[in-house]
């Protein structure tokens, strides 16, 4: 090993002690314990598909919450939300809190479905309600997004944010002739402990692991931020006291315009923000698109849902998600905010605790500085935690949509369960190497790595959502309108990257969407294979109808409005600024973002009228039954609590 300080010197250096060591392998060694003992086969029987991609059904309510929320909050959560909290502050907490309602809407609207048709995966599904080619298409897309987006970054980011808090950063170690750089080394060495209790357990470890492991990643975030104020407060002062001081530095004096502590960015006040989280886009625009497809229609989030042991503890999981969701600004988010102000209002002491170079830094920056030896530890393993709970849960999706999708499907249609579940343990292994070798090349000059997930994912939400929300619910859904949405996505989203390489990415891919609905339901209309429908029943007709038209009427005024607002703004006098001038406020803060939310609110009208009125179908339709869709009191209190808080964060904050 040759580099300017060896690994042991620069661990030395790096405020690390040895309980904290101890407090993470003494993790590691519950966590393998707990999973061998869930993975045990009971009576000599051997593991079926069941079994191994979605645990038997075997999960409860508050398991499928936990496993929600630990395979989302992963090192792209903590180390780049954190990044994005230092670099744009409370603005990137709209991915959170708008995914609480999303994960309700999905729970009462889509999940029924998709639990009462009993499948493995989504493109197991798009083959049954299209044909072959679409479900094929989409299981491509998904493995590898799963492989070169979501493992690559979630590995890397982890890897990097240990590098930083143990001081290895830059360490090179030599084999012989070959040097490998130590975040490769840590990256396998993920990778690996991922494995050994994923590989062998399946969906089963993972997902009753994950119960274990969010108690660690949300109560090692949250102790993170409490110490992070508490270290603005001084010695003398309380973690609110901190939260005050930092508070009013932010938003006063010279800091009057700065982003930091506001949920809707003025385009004015900070281009660079805006671009990555564009004011009332990151509410009613394409952060839709992003967490209905996260949430309701990606595979290694939707396997928990359908793992569950019958939809109403599914159900209550996601409702549960729903309130852990609204917890994670205050747990990751504020740690960069902290950050920030540390650097803009550095001292001398500060200034000899190292430079950060870019936002993925603050996090790591932050714990190795501030963060007291033994709590150090917890934090070291909620950082493990969130990392190899979501590397597992990625890495057996990817297995089950190979696996049932692909292979079984294609190359061996009589293969055994046997068979099947050694091929998800080999495909997991690959897909976990590739991941490895890929991870420089993708992310290697990338500054805000949670942003690159953001937008490079975003490129196949719009045609992801219309696919599946239409075959969802529109009785009319063709498969040739299918597969030309699967078509152009990704380079329809490229051109307007290319065309528009200064408008938010959240407006583009909202561009996207409005220009595929159309087109969706052009060709689904004028599809030669439709047939007779049947009436459904009068009082669900009369329902769609009512609501279709709610929908539609108020489709038309945000539209006319937003056009309105529009055109007034080509025509202001000049001196009008957002300060001045109310429509110029409103083209600050991106009110052009309710151009897809009233196209958006126009298609669910659309979608509930032609259900109710139209005398074809498509010969593949799912049938629409209301009564699929009704909750109990308990999740209606919940759905309106989340949509309460939300609404006072964003009033407070705005």
């Amino acid at each position: 090993m040759e580099s300017q300080l060896s690994i042991t010197e620069a661990i030395s250096l790096s405020g690390f002690e040895t309980i904290d060591f101890i407090i993470g392998i003494v993790y590691l060694i519950l966590l393998l314990s707990l999973s061998l003992f869930i993975s045990r086969d009971r009576e000599g029987r051997d593991k079926d598909t069941k079994d191994y991609f979605l645990a038997g059904n075997t999960l409860t309510w508050w398991a499928v919450g936990s496993s929600l929320i630990a395979s989302n909050i992963s090192a792209e959560q903590i180390i780049g939300t954190s990044g994005g909290g230092y670099a744009n502050g409370l603005s990137i907490a709209a991915y959170e809190i708008m995914a609480a309602i999303a994960l309700l809407l999905i729970g009462k609207f889509f999940l029924p479905i998709m639990f009462n048709s009993k499948i493995f995966t989504i493109p197991q599904f798009l083959r049954e309600r299209y044909n072959d080619k679409v479900g094929l298409a989409f299981s491509i897309f998904w493995i590898l997004l799963y492989i070169f987006i979501n493992l690559t970054s979630v590995a890397w980011l982890g890897a990097l944010a240990i590098e930083h808090i143990l001081g290895l950063k830059g360490i090179v170690v030599s084999f012989g002739d070959f040097e490998v750089s130590i975040r490769l080394i840590i990256m396998a060495i993920l990778f690996m402990i991922s494995a050994m209790y994923s590989l062998y357990g399946g969906f089963a470890a993972i997902a009753w692991s994950d119960v274990m492991q969010v108690t660690f990643i949300i109560g090692g975030s949250l102790i993170t931020a409490y110490f992070a104020l508490s270290a603005i407060a001084g010695n003398d002062g309380t973690f609110l006291d901190g939260f005050n001081k930092m508070y009013s530095y932010l938003t006063t004096g010279s800091h009057t315009k700065d982003v930091h502590f506001h949920l809707v960015v003025q385009e004015s006040h900070d281009k660079a923000a805006f671009n990555n989280v564009p004011g009332l886009a990151a509410i009613v625009g394409g952060v839709w698109l992003t967490n209905l497809c996260y949430w309701g229609f990606n595979q290694y989030i939707t396997q928990k849902g359908l793992a569950a042991k019958s939809l109403e503890e599914a159900r209550k999981g996601f409702m549960f998600a729903g309130f852990l969701k609204m917890l994670i600004p205050f747990c990751v988010i504020i740690p960069g905010i902290c950050t920030y102000y540390m650097v803009e209002h550095a001292n001398q002491d500060v200034l000899q605790m190292g430079m950060i170079h870019s936002p993925e830094e603050a996090y790591p920056w932050f714990i190795r500085n501030f963060i007291p030896t033994g709590i150090k530890g917890l934090f070291f393993v909620a950082l493990i935690a969130a990392i190899i709970s979501s590397i597992a849960s990625m890495g057996n999706s990817t297995a089950t949509l190979f696996t049932i999708d692909i292979y079984k499907r294609f190359i061996n249609k009589d293969a055994s369960d046997k068979t099947l579940v050694g091929i998800g343990r080999f495909v997991t292994f690959v897909a976990f190497c590739i991941a490895l070798i890929a991870a420089i090349p993708i992310l290697g000059g990338i500054d805000q790595a949670f942003l690159y997930i953001q937008e490079y994912s975003a490129l196949i939400y719009p045609g992801i959502v219309i696919v599946l929300g239409f075959g969802l619910l529109w009785k009319r859904a063709s498969s040739t309108a299918a597969i030309w949405t699967a078509v152009i996505t990704v380079p329809l989203g490229l051109l307007l990257k290319i065309c528009m390489p200064d408008v938010a990415f959240q407006f583009r891919v909202g561009y996207v969407f409005m220009i595929e609905v159309v087109l969706f339901i052009v060709i689904s209309l004028y599809s030669k294979k439709n047939i007779h429908s049947d009436i459904c029943d009068e009082n669900d007709r009369k329902v769609m109808i009512k609501w279709g038209k709610i929908f539609g009427i108020s489709s038309i005024a945000i539209i006319i409005v937003t056009l309105c607002v529009t055109i007034a703004n080509t025509m202001l006098p000049e001196g009008e600024t957002p300060d001045n001038n109310v429509i110029a406020y409103l083209n600050d803060i991106g009110f052009q973002a309710f151009y897809f939310f009233g196209i958006f609110v126009g298609a669910c009208s659309f979608t509930l009228i032609s259900n109710a009125k139209d005398k074809l179908q498509n010969p593949k339709a799912i049938p629409i039954d209301l009564s699929s869709f009704t909750t109990s009191k308990g999740y209606l209190y919940g759905t309106l609590a989340v949509c309460l808080i939300t609404a006072l964060l964003y009033i407070y904050w705005w």
